[in-house]
């Protein structure tokens, strides 16, 4: 019987109440990145959850798509970018089957979206690749296998989790802009919280 991401969220989502389970403000790794998006970009931002990442990139003026598999955490987006008086197109998607997008997006960003195994992580990172357009970036941040000592937050799979050279060989042929292994002190909500090793990614598509 294959795992029912949904039912899984939404129960997690659910549970957090009137609160924002990986809270309300954008991620560190992305909001460090706002010299690289400008108004008028295309971006998509992958399975966003409660909607804290799009929400910030559409306060940069950017025109932003974001999917999520649970319809509870897309109604607590909603609220969001409704209370920060932005717009943002929410999809609710499933990635392991929706149609992606081709070369529709200046840029994709996918935060800590470690809910998949190997093969999985193929066909999902296949349609992040594809839904950029050439010349434009993939943003990617995630955890390593040190993470799971820390317990702080992300899946307790290891073959969930990145490593450099798993990076660098899922994007073989972008430029890689950026890729680098960190520990951090992180607090996002109570979803994401205390030391963390962290791993971020950024690439250019191919022109």
């Amino acid at each position: 019987m294959s795992f029912d991401h949904e039912a899984f969220w939404s129960a997690r989502y659910r549970d957090a109440g009137e609160d924002y389970l990986f809270g309300t403000a954008p991620n560190a790794f992305l909001s460090a990145q706002a010299g690289r998006f400008a108004a008028g970009m295309s971006v998509l931002a992958v399975a966003d959850g409660e909607g804290r990442n799009s929400v910030w990139l559409a306060e940069q003026g950017c025109a932003v798509t974001a999917t999520e598999i649970s319809p509870v955490a897309l109604a607590k987006a909603a609220k969001l970018a409704r209370a920060r008086q932005v717009a943002v197109d929410f999809i609710e998607a499933d990635l392991l089957r929706w149609e992606w997008p081709l070369a529709a997006f200046d840029a994709v960003v996918g935060i800590f979206i470690q809910f998949v195994g190997p093969a999985e992580r193929e066909i999902l990172f296949a349609g992040m690749q594809a839904a950029v357009k050439p010349g434009g970036l993939l943003l990617l941040q995630g955890y390593t296998p040190k993470q799971l000592e820390y317990r702080t937050g992300g899946p307790s799979a290891v073959e969930n989790l990145y490593t450099a050279e798993l990076l660098r060989s899922a994007f073989a042929g972008w430029e890689l802009l950026e890729l680098r292994e960190h520990e951090a002190v992180i607090g996002e909500g109570r979803g994401h919280a205390g030391r963390a090793a962290l791993i971020d990614l950024v690439a250019r598509k191919p022109a």
